[in-house]
């Protein structure tokens, strides 16, 4: 399955890289959840980047095998102890 970036998304981006969205979506653990906002349905991708930053990238399915990237962004305090709690039991 590819990823494609929504450009939007792209140019979006803000004190996150590309290169670190991709080494999460391609990272060996990484924790998704379905999510819905303003009746869009897609998945959150929580995971580390190669140096060990915490990040969650949104995707979504837009139809075949391809995931379009939709956004990306540091995870908040609540959400990296919840990643956390996860990685320590996965």
């Amino acid at each position: 399955m590819g990823y494609e970036w929504l450009a939007a998304a792209l140019n979006a981006l803000r004190d996150v890289e590309p290169f670190e969205v991709m080494e999460v979506l391609s990272a060996q653990r990484r924790m998704p959840l379905a999510a819905q906002s303003a009746g869009v349905r897609f998945l959150t991708v929580s995971g580390r980047t190669a140096s060990g930053r915490p990040l969650i990238v949104a995707v979504r399915l837009p139809g075949g095998l391809e995931q379009q990237i939709i956004g990306a962004r540091e995870m908040t305090p609540p959400e990296l102890a919840r990643f956390e709690a996860w990685e320590a039991t996965s």
